[in-house]
């Protein structure tokens, strides 16, 4: 009862002088925290650091890696400063970072060659049928797997033969009538076989799998599907090609030491290579060319235990075998194989894969023969779709050999292009494989080879389109850019078929925005528009019509000219479907945030763009996913943010007033909006250096009723406090009292209304930390707040406390108790002669009552009932099971007394040896925490006027836990 009467006197400003840190010098020379640790020979090696000792480097410290030089391995920005003193550690970089290079350098293949594993899904997706598919499978037979009692080999080969014919003479079932996802099932049926046959060593049992499936390869019954076919099964080679490999490598090994990736035949023992021998023997005495030609391909690497040349050697044999596949369509796919695995193993090799391609060319012409024409009548396919299923395998082909290639034989490739006829189908591919740069820089030559090719086999706007995917990623010479784009867009304009038309002009588009202005973007984008109104077309086309407006933001990102292309918005009417309408909406946004450097009050960039947000605020409903609120109301809080008035604070108060009727069903935003008013505020009084004029006073009092009536709409309680008590501060901050007494009465009547448990990112939590927190800053702020006139004393800091004591707590919980503490320090604080801090051009209770003896009289009465509440719940806490609960809360009631309490009174200071007593009494005291504690009582009595802490600190024992 007398904590409060016996308030120590603070002088905050001198006690702020006498506890702040010292401020030392420190000069780091070649030190530097970051930098690795290094051995040196040197034996008294000195560091600048100011307080270091220096020592002999010890033989430990080599073992001290710092992980993330480690992982980086000595190339982050701030390994490479720290070692720029140190020429050893540049030197070890240095040669680090070349031999990384000299690495990249002997290797054929990089990084920027597109691997076959990235079109292998297009084209699944792409070549499709609807038709029934049929497949031969392997049954399995038990015919030859006795064993051999017999040692002699000739016997053992002959059994492997018999196992291998057994293939071949009908140990095999075709299943008939199934669909394409049937098939692909039974595809990865045999994959899984495969690998379950290796697994258990039965050997000859995966070839034969292999063997069978090779042979589905020259079955073009359902021609549509064949490229499909081809990806699936030759995953199965692959798959077989690689288990192959690394069994013979297995067993390669010697003394558990495994051989180098560069390793030299001469370095192979003679069992691997009897293996590896057996294993091409075996598929040598396969009948059919196709599953011999597949299967041999496939473990084409294994030659590289043989011989140097091996590989070598087989490459051109192999590409003359495909010479004997009639069907061209079949041979063109197995010159793809031959390049995919021949880029994989001996990329070095390019004079096999450029023959491999001028074989393709001198047999072109078999795709016009009578054979290939009477099989597309059986089976109803035209000859535009038949020749689109040769594009893949050519594409790869020219994508091989372009790899690296010097111009002149992409030169040569463009000339035999041209003496076939400048065919349609091999331009397409020339320009997909070739490199961007080789054929911008030749684009009006590719758009004279277009116009001149028969249009009757493969569409020329594809042409046109391939052409553009390159100019889309190489520029082609200045003085031709404007002819090359009325050439292409003379043929995409009269194309009548919607989806043709709409995936050619995608492609351009991106070209127009490269190149030229918003004048052309426009007549494009009208173009668009006519083509793929009528008849609503453009319900089939939204992922093309948001690419298209992806290009144009992407480099029209100068909002004020994007918004002044007169066709911009109509085109966006387009996309009638809400979600892709929001969708694209997010798009714009995204990139308005992104390139936006400045506030805007550009009142074309405000009109389109509250549209568009309104637009994406429109799309929410019940069922909209709380990740998707949350990404909405992030970019509609980016653009409003964005937005600037200057000193025109009116407008803005305006725009935020008309962004809240827009915008009330995202939460997120209604918030952005109270903080930005609130913002606003503060900067009309940081233009009237805190002297209101009668306006900025009605201005100000604006700002403040809009964020009270707006922050009763908001659902999270915590929100709502925490607005409420900011925009109380506002308030406060620019001397509406009446209106900041608002904002913190409907702080505290809130206060009840808090429950037990809050949702916290998806969880549920208990609330009472995240009370406690807003109870401390509500004290904080309470301090400066003057006592109302007809309200009486303290009425807000009353009001609180009731609210406190009538709130439920939990059992278990100490958290009234630590309030009522904190409360003790605002009261203390409260009793005197002045504030520690204040607002300007506000009194506080300090001025206003000057150290009024009733005013600390009454201060006092409330400092009675709260020690009272935190003694007699000390008390409650007498049970064994809640004993340590009282000592830390004995002990924080302690240090509450000991900072802000007048120890030279006998019952406080007695009180506070209570305290003391009370914390160490069962043996739950930290003992460290208690000796640090009496330690800094002691420390503090060497102080002017604190000599009674030196009695104080005899007065306090330390007990054992014992």
């Amino acid at each position: 009862s007398c904590f409060l009467r016996h308030a120590r006197s603070r002088n905050y400003l001198s006690e702020s002088e006498a506890w702040k840190l010292e401020s030392l010098p420190l000069d780091f020379g070649d030190y530097h925290p970051l930098k690795p640790i290094t051995v040196t020979e040197s034996k008294t090696k000195k560091m600048n650091r100011k307080g270091s000792t220096s020592s002999t480097s010890s033989s430990s410290s080599s073992s001290m890696m710092d992980p993330l030089s480690s992982v980086l391995d000595g190339t982050d920005p701030l390994s490479l400063f720290a070692a720029a003193a140190d020429p050893m550690t540049s030197t070890a970089t240095m040669d680090s970072t070349r031999k990384k290079r000299d690495k990249d350098d002997s290797s054929a293949v990089r990084s920027d060659f597109e691997p076959w594993s990235s079109k292998r899904g297009e084209i699944l997706a792409r070549y499709t049928t609807t038709e029934k598919l049929s497949i031969n499978l392997y049954m399995g037979s038990e015919k030859g797997k006795h064993t051999t009692t017999g040692s002699a080999v000739s016997e053992k080969v002959r059994t492997r033969l018999e196992e291998l014919d057994d293939l071949e003479e009908g140990s095999q079932k075709e299943l008939l009538n199934l669909t394409q996802q049937d098939y692909m099932n039974r595809i990865e049926e045999l994959n899984q076989s495969l690998k379950d046959a290796w697994s258990s060593d039965q050997k000859v049992k995966a070839l034969k799998i292999v063997i069978q499936c090779s042979k589905l390869l020259s079955d073009t019954t359902v021609i549509q599907f064949y490229p499909s076919k081809f990806v699936l099964i030759t995953d199965i080679l692959d798959t077989f090609g690689k288990l192959v490999y690394e069994r013979i490598l297995s067993m390669c090994v010697d003394s558990r030491v495994s051989l180098p990736d560069n390793f030299s035949p001469e370095s192979v023992n003679d069992t691997a290579k009897e293996t590896c021998l057996n294993w091409f023997f075996k598929i040598a005495s396969i009948r059919e060319l196709i599953p011999r030609f597949y299967v041999e391909a496939a473990i084409l690497k294994c030659n590289k235990f043989l011989s140097k040349m091996g590989i070598s050697e087989c490459l051109p044999r192999l590409t003359s075998m495909i010479r004997g596949i009639g069907d061209p369509l079949v041979a063109v796919y197995a010159r793809a194989y031959l390049c995919r695995v021949g880029m994989e193993v001996a990329p070095q090799l390019k004079e096999s894969l450029n023959k491999n391609f001028f074989d393709f060319l001198l047999t072109f012409k078999q795709i016009h023969g009578d054979t290939v024409q009477n099989q597309l009548v059986v089976q109803c396919v035209e000859i535009p779709l038949y020749l689109t299923l040769y594009s893949p395998a050519i594409d790869w082909i020219l994508q091989c050999i372009a790899y690296r290639a010097p111009e002149v034989l992409l030169t040569e490739m463009m000339e035999r292009c041209k003496k076939l006829g400048n065919n349609a189908l091999l331009l397409n591919s020339v320009m997909s494989a070739f490199r961007a740069e080789f054929i911008a820089a030749r684009s009006m030559d590719f758009i004279g080879m277009i116009k001149e090719c028969d249009e009757s086999g493969f569409p020329k706007h594809l042409l046109f389109r391939s052409l553009g995917l390159n100019l889309a990623l190489a520029d082609p010479p200045e003085n031709d850019r404007l002819q090359i784009l009325n050439e292409a867009w003379k043929v995409i304009t009269k194309l009548k078929n919607p989806q043709d038309y709409i995936n050619c002009a995608e492609v351009w588009v991106e070209y127009t925005c490269r190149h030229f202005t918003k004048r052309e973007v426009n007549t494009v984008l009208a173009d668009v528009i006519k083509h793929m109104t009528p008849d609503r077309a453009f319900e089939d086309a939204y992922p093309q019509l948001q690419s298209i407006i992806q290009k144009v933001i992407t480099y029209i990102y100068d909002f004020s000219l994007l918004f002044s292309v007169e066709k911009f918005l109509p085109f966006l009417d387009m996309f009638q479907k809400e979600s892709v309408r929001v969708e694209v909406c997010k798009c714009i946004m995204e990139s308005f945030i992104k390139h936006q450097q400045e506030p805007t009050k550009d009142p074309v960039i405000l009109n389109a763009l509250l549209h568009i947000c309104k637009t994406m605020h429109d799309s929410v409903n019940a069922l909209t996913l709380e990740d998707e609120k949350r990404m909405l109301a992030a970019l509609i809080n980016g653009f409003i943010k964005m937005v600037s008035f200057g000193r025109d604070f009116e407008q803005q108060l305006s725009f935020y007033v008309e962004a809240r009727s827009m915008f009330c069903n995202l939460e997120p935003v209604l918030v952005q909006l109270i903080h930005s008013v609130n913002q606003l505020a503060m900067e009309t009084r940081k233009v009237m250096k805190g002297n209101h004029s009668r306006k900025t006073a009605a201005f100000v009092r604006a700002c403040v009723a809009f964020c009270f009536i707006t922050i009763p709409s908001l659902s999270s309680i915590f929100t709502r406090l925490n607005l409420y008590l900011h925009s109380g501060q506002v308030a406060l901050a620019n001397q509406c009292l009446s209106q900041a007494d608002a904002f913190f009465k409907a702080a505290v009547s809130l206060v009840p209304d808090v429950p037990k448990m809050i949702s916290v990112d998806g969880k549920m939590r208990p609330s009472d930390a995240f009370l406690l927190e807003f109870l401390c800053n509500f004290f904080s702020t309470l301090l400066v707040v003057p006592d109302h006139p007809e309200q009486g004393v303290l009425f807000l800091v009353r009001g609180l406390l009731n609210v406190i004591q009538d709130y439920t707590w939990e059992d278990n919980s100490d958290d009234k108790v630590r309030i009522y503490t904190n409360v003790l320090h605002l009261l203390s604080a409260m009793t005197q002669e002045a504030y520690i801090y204040h607002v300007d051009k506000v009194d506080s209770n300090d001025a206003l009552y000057g150290g009024d003896s009733k005013f600390l009289a009454e201060i006092n009465k409330l400092c009675e009932t709260v020690v009272a509440q935190i003694l007699d719940h000390l008390k409650t806490l007498g049970k064994e099971e809640t004993l340590k609960r009282q000592s830390q809360l004995a002990l924080y009631f302690f240090n509450t007394i000991l900072a802000h309490g007048d120890l030279r009174n006998n019952k406080l200071n007695q009180l506070s040896v209570n305290l003391w007593n009370l914390a160490q009494k069962h043996g739950f005291a930290d003992t460290k925490t208690m000796v640090k504690t009496l330690e800094y009582i002691k420390r503090r009595s060497k102080q002017p006027d604190m000599s009674h802490f030196t009695e104080l600190a005899l007065r306090l024992p330390l007990q054992s836990r014992t």
